[in-house]
């Protein structure tokens, strides 16, 4: 069984295991016990036996096996505000990047290294849209692959190409489609990562952000790239990295435990 599977009764409906950790063991169901076959009553009077015992049988479960990607930043965002362009840009990860909504059709990971020695893993979504929580669009079945992780970077469009599209009300849309699925999700370290800075005129590009802010109300880490060319990544990945080594517990390895 991989690392990130939870494992559930099924009759019980409870979680009886959560493999979230390299060599950790659980048993999840104890065997049967054997009987004594005709060799166990063989003696020097009896030297061909035909006797023995039933043995009894074991327990009986029925599991569910459900995985969870194991990372240590997720990436959320409207479909099309440039997640996979950068994973692509920091990492070896190669997703599927093109100009058309929910490209990404399933999770993508992405080793990031920072420096000798320090790494630390993305994971990428299909993108959310609004009414997410009740099932609308694809990314909503991918959210508990960031139920694990320890940062969540918010990227949104700060370019959108549809003039009618207000990058303010798209990013409140996603937080509240979050707290809606999982309020545990929703209070996870959040940074807001503003994206497609190279389709914005360099002039205008400040007046940009600060309206954004302004609207939108913001007091949280905020970062501005543009990750089709790589510009304000690197900023961004050495202070994930730097926030990773507070945010992430050390790693742990757990005794076996018995049903």
């Amino acid at each position: 069984v991989p690392v990130g599977t939870i494992i559930t009764d099924i009759e019980e409906g409870q979680v009886i295991a959560d493999l979230a950790y390299p060599e950790q063991k659980i048993r999840l169901a104890k065997g049967g016990r054997g009987g004594l076959g005709n060799l166990h009553f063989k003696s020097s009077i009896n030297r061909a036996p035909r006797l023995a015992t039933n043995g009894k049988l074991g327990q009986r479960r029925q599991l569910q096996l459900e995985l969870q990607i194991l990372a240590d930043v997720g990436l959320l965002g409207m479909p099309n505000a440039g997640k996979s362009t950068l994973i692509r840009a920091i990492s070896a990860a190669r997703p599927k990047v093109a100009d058309y909504p929910f490209t990404t059709l399933i999770p993508n990971l992405g080793v990031v290294r920072v420096d000798e020695g320090r790494s630390f893993v993305v994971a990428d979504i299909p993108g959310l849209i609004e009414g997410a929580a009740e099932g609308a669009g694809l990314g909503h079945q991918f959210l508990r692959h960031l139920q694990r992780t320890h940062l969540l970077l918010h990227l949104v469009d700060l370019a959108p190409l549809d003039p009618a599209i207000d990058p303010v009300q798209e990013a409140r849309a996603i937080v509240e489609e979050l707290r809606k699925y999982d309020g545990a999700l929703y209070q996870k370290p959040r940074w807001l990562v503003l994206n497609k800075l190279d389709l914005v005129p360099e002039d205008e590009r400040q007046q940009r952000i600060d309206d954004f802010i302004r609207r939108y109300g913001w007091d949280g880490p905020i970062y501005t790239i543009a990750a089709i060319n790589g510009e304000g990544c690197q900023k961004l990945c050495f202070a994930v990295a730097d926030a990773l080594v507070q945010l992430k517990p050390p790693p742990v390895i757990l005794p076996v435990v018995a049903p």
